[in-house]
């Protein structure tokens, strides 16, 4: 049974102000007036009868073909519609995903979007995008001067918005599935050598022995990234158990606004051992914001003006760099002071599952993906080691077979 009808309406209205639709006269009269509509019975649901109807096409086929689609995504469990611009779903998707990101990461995806994928493909309906058009606006960025780097972030951005299209049967494929250009590869990472990460700290305790000298001093005495410590908390210090607790992170959005949120990942969010080094450089802290405030006690943030608001992340990293030129050490930046206590930590032989837990990775291969290359040393003990055990095997089997000639004469 054929399903559906394509016919002709107009916005006329009659006597009582009500539009005339299909019952104009006028479009007997003139095949030109109005637009072409389309009427379709879809499956019910829950028991309802369900009709769809969609006007303002052009031609009687224009119609008839939007209405075969429908028809043929009812079949298949998909939906495209029509009136939904690649704009209109991009911001959709952002407000959708926006309760379960990271401040900074909802951030760089709006950027993404608004400046790149909407004045790009903003304007196509949403079924229209195809793969061709977004490896066109590839080539261009790029014979533009774009840096690969922001190319792939935006089209792999675009990628994870149409997955979640796809997800909810609103587009049959992903056309920017195959379109995302190889990742480029990260720049090699820049750490102190435990030489050079000690002049540092010597140079702060001699020449500032502020809040700063301790706050280097325990972002490289126990691996925490720049938000946590300085989105730490008294409340989650315990100095007499020389552990404290990750928290809080701070983010600074766009550079701008300063928000308090959760940890990176729920690994993240775990207890940290002190050394000998941070706990002084606590018990320092602690002196400075009780002499300031004697009729109060500790609480707030570990390292905060003296108003007890956040430290912003761009001025502590200006200072970084700032004590780095006076004494000439290689410029870093504040999550290279992480990398460097990894990198030492490796240097000095501790176990790969030991430095995985100490900073708090997810899982053990995120480790060996950022710092597989330092591990060189111990890649040559473990060659060593198999040769080792391969030479004795093959002496014991050589040992074993002059003997047994031995016993074999001596039995003749």
């Amino acid at each position: 049974m054929k399903r559906g009808r394509v016919y002709r309406r107009c916005g006329c209205k009659g006597a009582h102000g009500k539009q005339l639709g299909a019952w104009c006269v006028r479009l007997l009269e003139d095949a030109g007036h109005g637009m072409w509509t389309y009427a379709v019975d879809l499956a019910p649901e829950d028991g309802r009868r369900r009709t769809r109807r969609r006007g303002g096409f052009a031609s009687h086929a224009a119609a008839a073909r939007e209405m075969a689609r429908v028809l043929d995504g009812e079949l298949r469990g998909v939906y495209e519609d029509r009136r939904t611009t690649v704009a209109a779903f991009l911001r959709e998707w952002l407000t959708i995903r926006e309760p379960n990101l990271a401040p900074n990461t909802y951030a760089g995806y709006q950027a993404c979007v608004e400046r790149d994928l909407i004045p790009a493909f903003g304007h196509r309906r949403l079924p229209d995008l195809r793969p061709r058009h977004i490896d066109d606006w590839i080539t261009a960025q790029l014979a533009a001067g774009r840096g690969r780097v922001t190319v792939y972030r935006a089209v792999s951005t675009l990628r994870n918005a149409l997955n979640a299209a796809v997800r909810s049967w609103r587009l049959r494929y992903n056309p920017a599935k195959h379109s995302v250009p190889p990742r480029p590869r990260a720049e090699e990472r820049v750490c102190w050598t435990p030489e050079q990460a000690s002049a540092f700290l010597r140079h702060n305790a001699d020449h500032y022995a502020d809040q700063l000298t301790d706050l280097f001093e325990v972002m490289l005495g126990t691996g925490m990234r720049r938000g946590e410590v300085l989105g730490l908390h008294w409340e989650d210090v315990h100095l007499m158990d020389r552990a404290l607790f990750v928290r809080y992170t701070l983010a600074a959005v766009n550079n701008s606004g300063l928000t308090l949120g959760e940890p990176k990942t729920p690994a993240s969010r775990a207890w940290v051992s002190l050394s000998p080094g941070v706990m002084a450089a606590l018990h320092h802290q602690a002196g400075i914001q009780m002499a300031a405030h004697p009729e109060g006690r500790l609480e707030g943030l570990v390292f905060s003006h003296t108003d007890g608001t956040p430290l912003r992340p761009q001025w502590v990293l200006d200072q970084l760099r700032k004590r780095t030129t006076e004494i000439d050490l290689p410029r870093i930046g504040l999550h290279a002071l992480r990398h460097t206590a990894a990198s030492i930590m490796i240097a000095m032989d501790v176990p790969l599952a030991i430095v995985s837990k100490t900073l708090r990775h997810a899982t053990l291969a995120t480790t060996i993906n950022l710092y597989g290359h330092l591990f060189k040393q111990s890649a040559d003990q473990a060659v060593l080691a198999l040769a080792d055990a391969l030479d004795k095997a093959d002496a014991d089997c050589e040992n074993a077979a002059v003997d047994g000639a031995t016993v074999t004469r001596l039995a003749a």
